[in-house]
């Protein structure tokens, strides 16, 4: 994983040596491949750029018919479809990285064509996979619809988010009355029906089925991994409301992820979920006060708030200011000690376009002062105080552009009781600090980035509202039949840039002690974030047999309920020939 290509959207220099330019060798076209259907070369490139290919086979199929055409084709030739969406991952479950050009795949794009949405009755979306979430939420906004939580980025399918249980950060305040048609955890979860490309035996050929939610194999298609070919799904909705985002730099660390009890309830991360339901901290690397943001339902303007009228608001964070990647530049050079600079550079600049205030700036001295010259600072301080900004809920939940930092990932999500919320990033925050410094004693600097935190719900069945619904059984937030008080799932995410030295190491310690401390025991559940880095070895991700084979199974068999078994055999039953599948899907869906 860490060896490969990297890009770094938005920056004003170019990486040097990091991207392996595709093979000019041309591949034979596929044979018979059907007649009416636009063939072209394209290559792979996925959002961290550590997954790139040669220009292998891409079609982009106008209706679910041209899918299936597609699906019979391959079958009868022994290829491969893998749906294409904006490619904003970092797992390889469509396509290995440096595919040649020869790899028997077709790559489906779906963003040009299968891009419909449409009301499907007064509180119901019918939409197509290719669909981009920005376009979702836009169209919802328009019908005063909404979703409580969204992932970040605007540019995901809705295909490409329901494959992996795509993820916002909210559960509810306290006193918080769940609105109808709203929900807390993965989007899969507000599915009511969905439509996947399927073998009908009977007929000896691929079909499109239609999918109610409570149907015991929508149950495996609801998050399938890219095992399935999605070709459009109706979505539960709620009222749109407006959200108020409140960003605060000024708590440190130590408090914010303090033990139970061991500070304020209103300056820990627990207490501000309590307070709002929707948090997220982002923690730069070797700084010692998160940027934390809150959202809150708050129907009106309040006396101070920015009104804001369209999504991504944080124009630093967008693209990136001319001195951030400037060092960027220097730590992928091979200057990686810079990681301490680079943390304490990004929380600075953060704080200056939250905040206004840049007397941290101009204490600083040597080369942050340097960086961070005047000219810098009135260029930030130029787009307007930030801190608290308030609007319609898609404006406020969309905050990724494709021109922001990007970096690298692994992810995971603790299940635990919402009691224990403060427990876990309690014990994952002390961890990741202590091994961050005894990494930086030997000189080595394997995180960069920063650390993410948000909360969710589990997936209730219920907030579809279809009688009998099942839940997504691959999903991270599947809940525990066993464990009804395992309410909440912490994400826990640490990105750096692609390339660090001892990442991969340092991302494996972490995984296994994430293992030992919420894997097992009655306090917590691990999961995996599908889309994210997990399976480390000391040198790459998605390569350690035993998470692979042995952890991530046993995570998703809950006692009392279907899971992983059944929705392997579920996924082989409805695709036999594996047309939709991939190496890595091979590897764990066995």
């Amino acid at each position: 994983m860490m060896t490969a290509s990297a890009a770094l959207g938005g920056a004003t220099w170019l990486l040097r040596g990091t991207l392996a330019p595709g093979s000019a060798r041309a591949a034979e076209a596929p044979p018979g491949f059907p007649a009416g259907l636009d063939l072209y070369q394209g290559v792979y490139e996925n959002w961290s750029g550590e997954i790139r290919t040669d220009a292998l086979w891409t079609c982009a199929p106008r209706t679910a018919q041209d899918v299936l055409t597609l699906a019979d084709w391959a079958h009868s030739q022994g290829w491969r479809l893998r749906p294409q969406g904006h490619r904003h991952t970092w797992t390889p479950f469509t396509v290995p990285d440096a595919a040649p050009a020869d790899t028997r795949v077709v790559l489906v794009d779906t963003t040009a064509h299968l891009t419909g949405a449409r009301l499907d009755g007064p509180d119901t979306v019918r939409v197509q996979a290719g669909t981009a979430m920005e376009d979702l939420l836009a169209f919802l906004g328009g019908q005063g619809r909404g979703l409580t939580s969204c992932p970040a980025p605007g540019d995901l399918t809705v295909g490409g988010a329901l494959a992996i249980g795509g993820h916002g950060t909210a559960i509810p305040a306290d006193g918080e009355v769940r609105a109808a048609g709203h929900g807390y955890g993965s989007l899969s979860s507000l599915v009511t029906e969905l439509t996947a490309v399927v073998w009908d035996a009977g007929a000896g050929r691929y079909a499109l089925r239609t999918f109610d939610r409570a149907e015991a194999d929508c149950a495996a298609v609801l998050t399938h991994l890219g095992r399935a070919f999605v070709t459009e799904a109706v979505l539960r909705t709620g009222q749109d409301t407006n959200l108020r985002c409140v960003s605060r730099l000024d708590i440190p660390a130590a408090e914010l992820f303090a033990p139970p009890g061991q500070a304020a309830p209103d300056r820990t991360f627990a207490g501000f979920v309590d307070a709002t339901g929707r948090a997220e901290a982002i923690w730069f690397a070797f700084t010692d006060r998160p940027w934390l943001k809150t959202w809150s339902v708050t129907p009106h303007q309040p006396l101070g708030s920015r009104a804001v009228g369209e999504p991504y608001n944080y124009p630093f964070s967008d693209s990136l200011p001319e001195p951030v990647a400037r060092l960027a530049g220097e730590i992928l050079s091979g200057s990686w000690s810079l990681a301490t600079v680079f943390g304490n550079l990004q929380y600075l600049v953060a704080k200056a376009a939250l905040t206004g205030d840049i007397s941290d700036v101009l204490l600083s001295g040597g080369l942050i002062r340097d960086l961070l010259d005047g000219d810098t600072l009135a260029h930030l301080l130029a787009d307007g105080l930030r801190s608290d900004l308030w609007g319609p809920s898609r404006d406020l939940l969309l905050y990724v552009r494709p021109s922001t930092l990007r970096e690298t990932a692994n992810g995971y999500a603790v299940l635990t009781r919402r009691a224990d919320l403060q427990w876990v990033v309690s014990q994952f925050a002390a961890y990741y600090q202590t091994l961050l410094q005894q990494y930086a004693a030997r000189g080595e600097y394997p995180v960069n980035g920063q650390v993410e935190i948000r909360v969710t719900g589990v997936d209730d069945p219920a907030w579809s509202q279809v009688a009998g619904a099942q839940p997504p059984l691959l999903s991270a937030l599947c809940p525990r039949p066993d464990r009804p008080d395992w309410d909440t799932a912490v994400w826990l995410d640490i990105l750096t840039l692609p390339g660090t030295p001892a990442a991969p190491r340092f991302y494996r310690d972490i995984e296994q002690f994430l293992l030992s401390t919420f894997g097992t025991g009655d306090r917590s559940t691990l999961r995996v974030e599908w889309s994210k880095g997990w399976a480390y070895t000391a040198d790459a991700a998605w390569s350690d047999p035993g998470v692979i084979g042995t952890a991530i199974p046993a995570s998703l068999r809950a006692t009392g309920a279907p899971g992983w078994d059944e929705a392997v055999a579920t996924l082989d039953r409805l695709d036999p020939h594996r047309i939709f599948s991939s190496p890595l899907l091979d590897t764990l869906l066995r």
